[in-house]
C-alpha cells in the first residue's frame, strides 16, 4: 500500500487530496526500511505533525481518534528501539489460533 497509494490514486483525487495521502504512504515506507537512519527519524518527526495537519482539512473531525495521533510517536520509538519488522507481533498473532 506504501508505494501502491501514490500510483493508484494521482488522477483520481485532487492535488489538495492526493498530496497529503501520498506523503503519509511515504512516511510509513521510511519508517518500515531494513536499516534505519537518525537522521531520518528526526526528520520524520518533524515531517509527520504536518502530515496530519494537512489530513485534518481534508477529512471530517469524527475520523479522527486517538489511532491517528500514533503516528506521531512512532520516529521515536523506532529511533531508540530500531526497525519496526523485529518489534511486531503480526507474524506471532497470525499463529495464534482461537
Amino acid at each position: 500500500m506504501q508505494r501502491l497509494i501514490p500510483i493508484a490514486f494521482r488522477n483520481l483525487m485532487p492535488t489538495n487530496v492526493w498530496e497529503p495521502l501520498t506523503e503519509l504512504s511515504l512516511f510509513f515506507k521510511d519508517l518500515t526500511c531494513t536499516k534505519l537512519k537518525e537522521e531520518d527519524m528526526r526528520r520524520l518527526e518533524l515531517e509527520i505533525p504536518e502530515i496530519l495537519c494537512k489530513l485534518e482539512r481534508i477529512f471530517p473531525p469524527a475520523f479522527f481518534d486517538s489511532m491517528e495521533h500514533l503516528p506521531v510517536h512512532l520516529p521515536y520509538e523506532a529511533r531508540i528501539a530500531g526497525p519496526v519488522q523485529f518489534r511486531w507481533m503480526y507474524p506471532y498473532e497470525s499463529s495464534f489460533v482461537i
